[in-house]
């Protein structure tokens, strides 16, 4: 369990959820690196947080997870910058989406790309860092629609972030029994309806919906407890879960 500051990264950190945990994080006192394909963003991200924790130590890059070779550079430079890496939270991804068959086929295969190949890039980038300190904190931000396959819009990024999940949850069980397993903790976690620009129309439909600062405590909570996995904020997600998982189909499709 963590127990001091940290040194994190956190990719899509220009806006939304990973910009909330930056700030959230600077609060408990931890230095950041923060990439984003928005500089600008980053830069008055920055000056956000220095303007209230004068001492935290900030790194900033711009990066676009699906320029892979990019997402290797830029982890091995921010943590030469700032000495050490002890979490990574790959957070960085898209939204878009369209029904299979539609002619969308660039709307899935970039939000495919962002989502699950971008994640693994950032989780190869993250583990050669782990691996050579032999200590790490990886943190996948999956969702909840990676429960069930979803329909509609929604089919290519459920199954994203599916994947992502089973891609930490492999990661994990391959270093349970090894002596890493105590020093390199994987966390994935499935966030409900949280307030974020990546879903500003869903809001308006669901009464669901946790604000942005709320939504990212209960995040934020879970990954300092290193916990292996975790449905956030726990109310209603850990206890929809299941249903989510095991009902019917036509039951599932009345909940969405």
């Amino acid at each position: 369990m963590s127990t001091t500051p940290k040194t994190i990264l956190i990719t899509g950190a220009s806006s939304g959820l990973g910009a909330e945990m930056a700030r959230q994080f600077a609060e408990r006192g931890s230095d950041l690196a923060l990439a984003a394909r928005r500089t600008e963003r980053l830069e008055e991200l920055r000056a956000e947080i220095l303007a209230a924790y004068p001492t935290c130590r900030i790194a900033i890059r711009a990066l676009d997870v699906q320029d892979h070779a990019a997402v290797f550079t830029v982890f091995d430079e921010l943590n030469a910058e700032l000495g050490r890496i002890d979490r990574v939270v790959v957070n960085a991804g898209l939204g878009k989406g369209a029904k299979l068959g539609t002619g969308r086929f660039d709307a899935n295969l970039e939000t495919a790309m962002t989502n699950f190949v971008g994640a693994l890039a950032q989780t190869e980038a993250a583990m050669q860092i782990f691996r050579a300190q032999e200590a790490g904190h990886l943190v996948m931000v999956s969702s909840m629609s990676a429960m069930r396959g979803m329909p509609s819009s929604m089919t290519t990024y459920a199954a994203t972030k599916a994947g992502v999940a089973h891609l930490a949850e492999g990661l994990r069980t391959e270093l349970h029994g090894t002596k890493l397993q105590k020093k390199i903790k994987v966390t994935v976690l499935y966030p409900g309806y949280i307030a974020s620009e990546m879903n500003e129309k869903v809001a308006q439909s669901t009464p669901l919906m946790a604000s942005t600062a709320k939504g990212v405590a209960a995040m934020v909570a879970a990954i300092e407890k290193e916990v292996g996995d975790a449905c956030v904020p726990p109310l209603p997600w850990a206890a929809m879960a299941p249903v989510m998982k095991h009902a019917p189909l036509g039951v599932v499709k009345k909940l969405l």
